[in-house]
C-alpha cells in the first residue's frame, strides 16, 4: 500500500554539472565570451527528485551509475551530506555536463560524458531492491529502459512506476516503454500546444493520472476518469530554473502520498518547485 510511510526507489541521472551563465547563448560563429557566474554542482533529474523527497522527509533511496573518479566522489558526498541514500552501480564513466544557461532560462545542455550500459548484474540487483520499494520512480535512461523490459520477467518486480516525460512530443519512441509502464506521467508543455490532447493521449496509454507543468503559467493534470485540476504557480524571484520540474514533482508525490486530492498536490508542486527556482543547485542543501 502507498501511503506517507512508503519507501520509494529513484532510478535514473547523477551527473556532475558545470553550469556557466552567460548574458546571451554563444552564436555558431569562433568569438570570445566571457560568462556572468559559474557554478559545480550535482545535476540529473533523478538526484533533483531524490533530494527534495529527502529534505521532505520522504523515505527515499536514489539508484545511479557513478565512476570510480573524483567527479563521483563529489557526488556521493554533496547527496549524502543532504540526507539522500544513494546506492552506487558502477559504471565506467560518471555523467558531466556543461550547462550553457542565460538569466531568461535560455539553455544548452552539453554532455562531456554519459554512463556505461550497465551489466545484467547490476540490473538483477536493482531488481531486487525496486521489489523491495513501495513505489519506484524510472527516469528516462538507458537505465531505466532495461529495468522497465526486465519488469515481467520471472525475477522481475511490480512496483507501481511514476515517471516523468519531460519534454515529451506524444510521438517519441523512446518515451513509449517508460509511458505504458507508469501509474503516473509528469511532463511539460515545451513541445505542444495543446496539454490537455497530450495528456487525454497518454492516459489513453495506460496511466491513471497525468501531470503537466506550464512554466509560469502553473501545472494541470487529467485523470482516468477524464477529471480536470489545474493550479497556479508560485510567485518568486528565479535564479536558475534547473531542476524545477524535479522540484515539482518531488512536492506532488509528497502530498499525494499524504493523500492529498489533486489540486492539492498540484500546488504542493508549485511550492516545492520555489525550492529548486531560488537556488544556484538542484536545491538549497547541496550549499555552495
Amino acid at each position: 500500500m502507498v501511503d506517507s510511510s512508503s519507501r520509494v526507489a529513484v532510478c535514473g541521472p547523477a551527473s556532475w554539472n558545470h553550469l556557466i551563465h552567460l548574458d546571451r547563448l554563444p552564436e555558431p560563429v569562433p568569438h570570445m565570451q566571457f560568462a556572468t557566474r559559474s557554478v559545480h554542482t550535482v545535476g540529473g533529474t533523478s538526484a533533483g527528485k531524490a533530494l527534495h523527497l529527502a529534505t521532505l522527509g520522504v523515505d527515499v533511496e536514489l539508484h545511479a551509475l557513478l565512476g570510480s573518479d573524483g567527479d563521483a566522489g563529489s557526488i556521493e558526498r554533496a547527496l549524502r551530506d543532504s540526507g539522500v541514500r544513494l546506492v552506487r552501480h558502477h559504471s565506467t564513466e560518471t555523467e558531466r555536463h556543461v550547462n550553457l544557461m542565460t538569466e531568461a532560462g535560455g539553455r544548452v545542455s552539453l554532455y562531456v560524458s554519459t554512463p556505461s550500459t550497465p551489466t545484467p548484474d547490476a540490473v538483477a540487483r536493482m531488481h531486487g531492491h525496486l521489489r523491495e520499494a513501495d513505489l519506484a520512480i524510472v527516469d528516462l535512461s538507458e537505465l531505466g529502459a532495461l529495468l522497465l523490459a526486465g519488469r515481467d520477467e520471472p525475477d522481475g518486480w511490480s512496483t507501481p512506476v511514476w515517471t516523468d516525460l519531460h519534454d515529451y512530443d506524444g510521438v517519441a519512441e523512446f518515451h513509449e516503454p517508460f509511458l505504458r509502464a507508469a501509474d503516473v506521467v509528469f511532463m511539460n508543455d515545451d513541445k505542444t500546444d495543446d496539454p490537455w490532447s497530450l495528456m487525454r493521449e497518454c492516459i489513453s496509454k495506460g496511466p491513471r493520472l497525468a501531470v503537466c507543468t506550464l512554466g509560469a503559467r502553473g501545472a494541470i493534470a487529467l485523470d482516468a476518469m477524464g477529471r480536470r485540476a489545474q493550479a497556479p504557480a508560485v510567485a518568486c524571484t528565479v535564479v536558475d530554473t534547473n531542476g524545477a520540474g524535479d522540484a515539482f514533482a518531488a512536492g506532488f508525490l509528497k502530498a499525494s502520498l499524504e493523500g492529498a486530492d489533486t489540486e492539492r498536490c498540484l500546488l504542493a508542486g508549485a511550492e516545492q518547485a520555489v525550492v529548486a527556482l531560488s537556488t544556484d543547485h538542484l536545491h538549497p542543501s547541496l550549499g555552495d
